[in-house]
């Protein structure tokens, strides 16, 4: 109880100084490059991250609000599990992360680099640096790189294509497709794991996940856009299916069909 009212505090804290930045920027960038918001909730069946199963047989609702002014982003982001697979004592509310970034474009490539902070109920906090590299052009590619420095030390790669399909002046289909590649330097935070389920004692170092996604953004207003959305994720070695086994809830499962609607605002 005691770390959920602290992660409720941080947002709380981390939510008015965003607030605060958009309100208190001087009139006169009226005429320059104004500062934008996004608010987002998203209603979704699972909560799929890097491969992990981190909710069965619940919805979850996902908040968001993101401030942006000359490249610099500020996010909150946060997870509310309906109905905590096996459990009467966690916390709903039991992760809250922060996001700081800088992003530029030279021409075709795009770069954006940034720090991540993990709140989490139920286990240790952690954080992370990512560095992002986007090509404008066919597909749209793009290279990230998170590197966790904190508590769960790793590396993880991820490769990521998408294309967007104009369907009507308001509604588009997006198409996306990313790989994985996880490199552990902690054998307790990502082992490898055999086929039996057991820690085979060394570090996790292989391809990891692939995630297949369609959304499909509805602009129903000028600041408001609905957007269904439905994904699947999958091993892409032996040695992560028997991973992503391992940490699913039941330990069975290494694949996964989730979806969703976000209602966003941005402005």
């Amino acid at each position: 109880m005691k770390k959920d009212l602290k992660h409720m505090r941080h947002l709380m804290a981390i939510s008015v100084a965003l607030f605060l930045a958009v309100l208190t920027v001087p009139p006169v960038l009226a005429e320059e490059e104004k500062p934008s918001a996004d608010f987002s909730v998203a209603v979704l069946s699972a909560y799929i991250w890097r491969g992990q199963e981190l909710s069965r047989d619940s919805i979850v609702i996902q908040p968001s609000m993101t401030v942006s002014y000359k490249g610099f982003s500020g996010n909150l982001w946060g997870n509310l599990d309906t109905d905590q697979y096996k459990s009467d004592e966690d916390n709903n509310w039991n992760e809250t992360d922060f996001t700081l970034s800088y992003g530029k474009g030279f021409g075709m490539l795009s770069v954006e680099g940034g720090y991540i902070y993990y709140g989490l109920d139920g286990c240790d906090d952690t954080q992370e640096i990512f560095l992002t590299l986007g090509l404008d052009t066919l597909l749209s590619p793009s290279l990230t790189v998170y590197r966790d420095f904190d508590t769960y030390e790793h590396w993880y790669f991820l490769l990521g294509i998408s294309h967007a399909f104009e369907i009507t002046e308001r509604v588009s289909l997006e198409l996306s497709g990313s790989v994985s590649y996880l490199l552990s330097k902690d054998d307790d935070a990502y082992p490898e794991i055999d086929s039996d389920g057991v820690s085979t004692g060394d570090e996790f170092e292989n391809f990891h996940d692939g995630v297949i996604s369609a959304n499909l953004p509805i602009a129903v207003a000028k600041y408001i856009t609905i957007t269904p959305s439905l994904s699947y994720t999958f091993p892409l070695s032996s040695e992560a299916s028997d991973e992503m086994e391992w940490r699913s809830k039941k330990g069975n499962d290494d694949n996964f069909i989730y979806g969703g609607v976000t209602v966003s605002m941005a402005f």
